[in-house]
This record gives structure tokens, C-alpha cells and sequence, in this order.
């Protein structure tokens, strides 16, 4: 069964639907509710590297669900200094809980000024209601 629709406000979000929890100089991230519920089941996660570097506004990974492939866009930039095996080998995990153990990815972040340019919830649901 699907997670309810939620947008929790202790994260801040991007307009591709990825969300950000920061911990001091690193970052948790993932997809939000919305970005799950329009894919749909997911069955595949293709994570980066340990170790590799990810770009703001740029792919690091990709995500299929039954209906499409979709490519995860960082709202940070940083290193990746964590990948949730969980979801690479149970997927659906984060239809289940995108904000808990359907995390992605954890980074530590290369420009931390980055977060300012990302929304907060009320921010990210007019983004919403504008779609």
C-alpha cells in the first residue's frame, strides 16, 4: 500500500520534485510523495557511485516504475558519501515511505549556499497547485 500524500515540512524541495533533509554539512535526499504517486510503482533504482560527485539541477541516478524511466535530479550538489541499498533492492520501498527509509541518497554538500535556492513546503505545494 502506497504512503499518504504528505510534504513534510522540516524538508525543503525542488521543482523536480526531489526533496532535501539537511544535517549540517550533509544532506539526505529523495523523491517526494508526488513524484512517486506520478510514476507509480517503482521497480527499478539506479544509484551513483559512493564516492561520486552530483551536481545541483543535474541526473545522478534514474528511477523506473512500471510506467516510465525517470532521471532523479539533485536539488544539492555535493559528494556521495551513502546510497540506500534498501531501495536498490526493494524499490517500492519509497511508494511506501519517501521520507523515511525510501531515502536515496546521502551527500556531503559541496556548496552549502545551494540551499537557500531550494522551497519550503508552502513554497513547493503552490508548485503544485500551479501543475
Amino acid at each position: 500500500m502506497a504512503a499518504a500524500e504528505s510534504y513534510p515540512d522540516d524538508l525543503l524541495y525542488n521543482e523536480e520534485h526531489d526533496w532535501a533533509r539537511i544535517e549540517g554539512d550533509e544532506a539526505v535526499l529523495g523523491i517526494t510523495w508526488h513524484a512517486a504517486d506520478a510514476l507509480g510503482e517503482l521497480v527499478h533504482y539506479e544509484p551513483p557511485a559512493a564516492g561520486a560527485t552530483i551536481s545541483k539541477d543535474e541526473s545522478y541516478g534514474e528511477i523506473e516504475s512500471v510506467k516510465a524511466v525517470s532521471d532523479l535530479i539533485s536539488p544539492l550538489s555535493g559528494e556521495v558519501i551513502a546510497v540506500n541499498d534498501t531501495v536498490v533492492s526493494t524499490p517500492e520501498t519509497v511508494n511506501l515511505d519517501p521520507y523515511g527509509n525510501g531515502w536515496l541518497v546521502r551527500i556531503r554538500l559541496s556548496n552549502p549556499s545551494e540551499v537557500d535556492t531550494l522551497l519550503d513546503v508552502a513554497a513547493y505545494q503552490k508548485v503544485l497547485d500551479e501543475q
